[in-house]
């Protein structure tokens, strides 16, 4: 273990200096707790215990905390079913709605009515002014001008579900736990409850907007509602502790909690940028709080869909039979 000292905050007071291995079976005895405050050289503030990474195997996590409500927006119940091609359900009471990308839905039960609108129909685009400002956002991020609320309208509860674009997870994020925003790449926004607000988040480095991945312009997402994301392929979840670093492809980001801080980073020799086939930059996030990474994200399964296309002078890949080896002629016999 390190030989730094460590202090602890306790009560608005201070307390130590002592030993990691002291800290440690503090912890572990239960004098502090998994938020307790700590500090020791190196680290740039204070931070709960359960976040940095030298204690992080020594102390459980505290409990989640319970889903707020009362909030803005509205507070919905959901399913997601499947695996790889993934759907979420949302149950609406009456007089609750729910926003969501055109195009995305998959049923509505009786009783629900659909709009199409300008920006997100959250409760900051009052007047027209607000909406058009709202849908140019959402055309800054490529995103359509036209978002679609789903609103029950009818008597007890019913349902809408929305589909995933492509394989991958839906990712449920309450907005209220995680500081009331969250950054997110452009294409990630699924569906929310109405009262969620959609904006943009420009990269102010220019490094990071240039070669980051999604340039100058990421998503936000503000409230304190349900937000459900998609991702490709497998999705996880990081919690950063203060100072601590990882390094990311720039595609493989899904999104961050806005402590986190976003930069990119040079591969290093040029040999390893040109034939390591992981192009020149990484992103270089620190924490602390928490990101979502994707195993596939969708430009990659794109290019290799692109390929492997014949009409790009793609080969088929895998095929054992003779015929298939034999170029066009097995595409003859297969129908293709």
């Amino acid at each position: 273990m390190s030989e730094a000292m460590w202090y602890v905050a306790v009560d608005g007071q201070t307390v130590g200096p002592m030993s990691e291995p002291e800290l440690v079976d503090a912890l572990q005895a239960g004098t502090y707790g998994p938020n307790t405050q700590v500090y020791c050289e190196g680290v740039t503030e204070w931070a709960p215990a359960h976040t940095v990474g030298a204690l992080t195997a020594h102390v459980a996590p505290p409990p989640p905390p319970a889903r707020r409500r009362g909030g803005t927006a509205d507070q919905v119940d959901f399913d997601i079913h499947g695996e790889e091609m993934q759907f979420v359900e949302v149950e609406l009471d009456p007089g609750e709605s729910v926003v969501a990308e055109a195009g995305s839905m998959m049923y509505m039960g009786e009783g629900i009515e659909m709009e199409t609108i300008f920006g997100d129909a959250s409760a900051k685009q009052s007047t027209m002014m607000d909406k058009l400002v709202g849908a140019g956002k959402r055309l800054l991020t490529g995103e359509s001008l036209f978002m679609t609320v789903f609103t029950h309208q009818g008597s007890g509860k019913s349902r809408a579900a929305f589909a995933s674009p492509y394989p991958g997870k839906i990712i449920p994020v309450d907005l209220g736990l995680h500081g009331g925003a969250l950054i997110c790449q452009k294409d990630a926004f699924l569906c929310a409850a109405k009262g969620v607000s959609l904006s943009i988040a420009f990269q102010k480095r220019v490094g990071t907007a240039l070669f980051g991945g999604e340039g100058f312009i990421m998503q936000k997402l503000e409230g304190d509602g349900l937000a459900f994301m998609h991702a490709g392929g497998t999705i996880i979840e990081r919690e950063l502790g203060a100072g601590e670093r990882l390094r990311v492809d720039t595609g493989c980001l899904v999104a961050l909690e806005t402590p986190v801080t976003y930069d990119i980073e040079f591969v290093g020799g040029v040999k390893s940028a040109i034939f390591g086939g992981e192009g020149f930059f990484f992103a270089r996030l620190e924490g602390p709080g928490k990101v979502w990474l994707q195993s596939l994200p969708f430009s990659r399964l794109a290019g290799r869909i692109w390929q492997a296309a014949p009409q790009t002078g793609g080969t088929t890949k895998g095929e054992g039979s003779i015929l298939g080896k034999m170029g066009g002629i097995g595409g003859i016999f297969d129908g293709d």
